[in-house]
């Protein structure tokens, strides 16, 4: 692969994988984190014993200055980024609209629908100028189910989600003739702390693998699922997809 990625919330979880699997084929990595130092600096442990390059960066993805000074620092230590994954997430609080807290709304709109914007736009210099001397440039959003579902109880992470999903599909029609690539992971429930938070409040289990006989296929989804759907998009068997989306649910 020989390329460069921007994995936005990777030092746990999803972010996690994604930024593994990356690295075990072939890419750099920027360790995007916002709070947990720790995390991030083992991730990139793991990528540099692999013999890839890796660095961590703090940043509030949802604060434009903020994207701006680690994209120009990437830039700066990477030489450019071909691949951007618009990863990092944060749960609502499960309320109705009429109950939401305008504060609460603003921060999961500002993380799932801001961020990936200003991330994307922050990113397309250096991915055109790589496409240019026939490279390409890779954008994918991790969005959720909930945007099938938009179940109640939900609102400000279901529009956030949504709105990252209609900013996959505009990029991918404006990008296209640049040589770069939108495309939509969208995850069920998985097993991350944020999985198992949601598992029980909203399932009533103390434990997320104790849904494992009601799902798909026996288990539950695990982060490496998540990673191999976008190692497919950035990759050369992808080369002729563009906006299109992964419902990874294992089927429903």
């Amino acid at each position: 692969m020989n390329r460069v990625a921007l994995v936005s919330g990777a030092g746990r979880g999803i972010g996690r994988a994604i930024a593994l699997r990356l690295a075990r084929d072939g890419a750099d990595v920027a360790v995007n984190y916002r709070r947990d130092a720790e995390s991030a600096a083992d991730v990139v442990r793991e990528i540099e014993g692999m013999g890839r390059r890796a660095k961590a960066y703090a940043a509030s993805v949802d604060r434009f200055e903020e994207c701006e000074a680690m994209v120009q620092a990437v830039v700066a230590d990477f030489g450019g980024i071909g691949i951007l994954v618009n990863n990092a997430g944060i749960a609502s609080r499960g309320q109705t609209v009429a109950d939401t807290d305008p504060g609460e709304f603003e921060r999961v709109m500002r993380t799932h629908a801001f961020a990936p914007h200003y991330l994307s736009k922050l990113v397309l210099p250096s991915m055109r100028a790589q496409a240019a001397e026939g490279g390409r440039g890779d954008i994918v959003m991790i969005s959720s189910v909930a945007t099938l579902y938009h179940a109640a109880h939900g609102a400000p992470y279901s529009m956030g989600k949504a709105a990252a999903e209609a900013l996959a599909l505009v990029l991918s029609k404006e990008e296209r003739a640049n040589g770069i690539r939108v495309n939509i992971v969208a995850p069920g429930l998985t097993v991350t702390d944020m999985g198992e938070r949601l598992a029980r409040a909203t399932r009533g289990v103390a434990d997320i693998h104790d849904l494992a006989a009601s799902s798909p296929f026996g288990r539950v989804s695990t982060p490496e699922d998540v990673a191999a759907a976008v190692a497919f998009f950035v990759s050369a068997d992808a080369d002729y997809v563009t906006g299109q989306k992964i419902n990874l649910h294992g089927g429903g």
